[in-house]
């Protein structure tokens, strides 16, 4: 990871360990006294490098309060609403298609339209908005980085930008007009945290639930006992999605923890400053906590995976993850009794937004 020592850990008592022990934080120009990162960050990214994710308490607690309000029940309905009604349409045009990419086809455009749905994007901007969210999704590894950084994040800076003034002059039921809205004791989100809000529900929200939804289609369609039991009892599509969660999530670690001070975890000292980054896809295979955890069971119960991590950076995405992802598989195996593989892909992971 550009040349950065760490520690890692793998079992599932350490990393919940490392995701709630108050002795780590995120923050590291606060726990160092040096920069953010152990490596240089372009200025352009510093919506993400200064993101809610990357803060600690009290910084983490105030921004974390302000997007909670702006999370409002009717705001949330709206959206599971259109949710079905994407997920209705989506699936009958793969039907009319015969074959059809999942990823492309189904998985991406429901929480690309969720997200569009969430900040108020009109139809008019949507190529805009669409061209930015797959730059930054996309483009932040392999040979397009350099472009990302100095060209298509400026231009989706600009674009969110100009959607906040006109959130501010016109707001509605979104949740960008909450996010600009919410107050507490006369405290609101600035302007640049208002991007990087956008930016996080871009990255969080994105690529990770479309990358749920395929990778869990494929791991249903691979054990055909455990969809006919889904097929025979829809009640179990919420149990469905948590299981995928644990055994094929696409989130398998976490932002850098930096240690406060010199920790022991299970005799191996980490020194003050070190960064730590918990590997959450093996702790959701620890046979200390899970019952034959390469099995895959729908009915598993309990299931405390930790594929949204816990305490203070506990995803904040998470109902909606879990909703999108509910309605879309529910939607797809009921229009498609007949659905199979034409290829088997690669599953897709993220290393961690968490």
């Amino acid at each position: 990871m550009l040349g950065v020592k760490l520690f890692v850990t793998a079992r599932y008592d350490d990393c919940l360990t490392v995701v709630k022990d108050e002795r780590f934080g995120r923050n590291r120009a606060n726990i160092t006294g040096g920069s953010r990162f152990p490596f240089p960050v372009p200025s352009n990214l510093k919506f993400l490098a200064e993101s809610i994710i990357n803060e600690d308490d009290p910084q983490h607690r105030r921004l974390r309060q302000l997007v909670q309000k702006a999370f409002s029940p009717k705001s949330l309905t709206q959206v599971e609403l259109r949710v079905n009604e994407w997920a209705q349409e989506l699936a009958q045009a793969c039907v009319a298609k015969g074959e059809f990419s999942m990823q492309e086809d189904y998985a991406l455009p429901i929480p690309m339209r969720a997200i569009a749905e969430m900040v108020g994007v009109s139809e008019n901007d949507m190529p805009r908005f669409r061209e930015g969210v797959r730059a930054l999704s996309e483009g932040l590894n392999g040979w397009r980085i350099a472009r990302t950084i100095f060209w298509d994040l400026r231009n989706l800076v600009k674009f969110v930008r100009e959607l906040v003034e006109r959130k501010k002059q016109n707001p509605s039921d979104d949740i960008l007009s909450g996010l600009i809205a919410a107050e507490i004791e006369g405290d609101r989100l600035g302007d640049d945290e208002l991007v990087s809000m956008v930016f996080i529900l871009i990255i969080a929200g994105f690529e990770t639930t479309a990358n749920l939804i395929s990778n869990g289609v494929i791991t249903l369609l691979e054990h055909p006992d455990e969809l006919a039991k889904l097929r025979s009892n829809p009640s179990l599509y919420g149990s469905a999605v948590e299981e995928l969660l644990r055994f094929s999530g696409p989130v398998h670690g976490t932002k850098m923890n930096y240690a406060r001070e010199d920790i022991e975890i299970r005799g191996v000292v980490i020194p003050k400053g070190m960064a730590v980054m918990p590997i959450l896809g093996s702790a959701n295979r620890d046979e200390a906590v899970f019952d034959n955890p390469n099995v895959f069971d729908i009915q598993r119960d309990p299931n405390k995976h930790l594929s949204f991590s816990q305490g203070n950076h506990f995803c904040l995405g998470a109902f909606l993850a879990r909703m999108e992802a509910k309605i879309a598989f529910k939607t797809l195996f009921e229009s498609m009794p007949q659905l199979e593989l034409a290829s088997i892909p690669e599953p897709a992971t993220m290393p961690g937004w968490y």
